[in-house]
């Protein structure tokens, strides 16, 4: 009797473009594969059943156009899945009593595939989006990581940021949604000076770093032990703020940052990592963060081709990888 075939389970929303180029791999390769965004599809017109009983653990999930045995999904890609918001249809406590239901049932049965390789599990992301702990990862893992000060003490900002001559720079903790009379802002990375603290720095942590007087920046792409590396030059101190103005290229990877890089991996459990690294004109390398689900296809065509097929490679293998 022939085996069935196993399917790779893609969790992301349906304006992902980045996911887009996995997916052709893969089906170039005629891997079966389901994409679902649980958040909004299970809305509309799909449905998700799971059964826990003496023998085992055993799953469907039925979308318009497929019914799939969850005992048969080899991967999930966990890319960029819709917040869990409730149905459209329901308003306060109940709409939020239906997303919470969602989050910690539908959420937990997806991240509990019985043998399922999980690129990356989602519970390993949370836990890798900690800044605080990638700090702490990153001094452990054998990486420069520029003098950092996490606090709410007003005085305690002033003297950091005081004490370093050559500049400080604040970095929110987390990419929380903020407007401004109804208009969405970013909060990018900024340089910021003593004088400039207040009081309102007690509401809540604030991150503060020492500026690195960087040449350049440079984004590696880890996954798993296939690394890919994007030299930045950009004329901001935030490459991000004005991505039509930076230049990409390829750069090496010196040995010891490759190999704190698999350490840093293991330490958080993850298959795939974006690290980003500030580089001195002495070829020092400062950690400053890593993304466990951060965004690559805007990189050189090269490096993305290189990217996505690494990632249809873990999809397509599984545990085998």
């Amino acid at each position: 009797m022939a085996a069935r075939s196993r399917s790779v389970l893609v969790l992301t929303n349906v304006s992902d473009v980045t996911a887009d180029a996995v997916l052709r791999v893969l089906a170039e390769r005629r891997v079966p594969v389901v994409r679902l965004d649980p958040g909004a599809d299970l809305h509309t017109d799909a449905s998700l059943t799971a059964t826990y009983c003496v023998g085992g653990q055993r799953g469907t999930l039925r979308t318009s156009s497929r019914e799939l045995d969850l005992t048969d999904v080899q991967s999930v890609w966990v890319r960029r899945p819709s917040a869990y918001k409730g149905p459209s249809d329901l308003a306060g406590q109940d709409r939020r009593f239906a997303a919470a239901q969602a989050f910690w049932g539908t959420g937990g049965v997806l991240s509990s595939l019985p043998g399922a390789h999980y690129v990356n599990h989602p519970w390993n992301n949370r836990a890798a989006e900690y800044k605080p702990a990638q700090l702490a990862a990153a001094q452990r893992c054998g990486f420069h990581v520029p003098h950092t000060l996490i606090t709410n003490d007003e005085h305690e900002a002033r003297e950091f940021t005081a004490h370093h001559a050559a500049g400080a720079v604040y970095k929110p903790l987390w990419n929380t949604p903020y407007s401004v009379d109804g208009q969405a802002q970013a909060v990018w990375v900024r340089e910021v000076r003593s004088p400039e603290i207040t009081e309102a720095v007690t509401a809540c942590p604030h991150l503060f770093q020492a500026k690195v007087p960087k040449a350049f920046d440079v984004r590696v792409t880890a996954v798993r032990d296939r690394l890919f590396a994007t030299r930045i030059d950009s004329p901001d101190l935030d490459w991000r703020h004005r991505q039509d103005r930076m230049h990409c290229t390829p750069i090496d990877i010196p040995a010891p940052v490759a190999e704190s890089v698999a350490r840093y991996l293991t330490i958080f459990r993850l298959t795939f990592g974006a690290f980003d690294f500030a580089v001195t004109a002495d070829a020092t390398w400062y950690f400053l963060e890593c993304n466990p689900n951060g965004q690559w296809a805007w990189q050189p065509t090269g490096i993305t081709n290189g990217i996505a097929l690494a990632i249809a490679d873990q999809l397509e293998r599984g545990h085998h990888e």
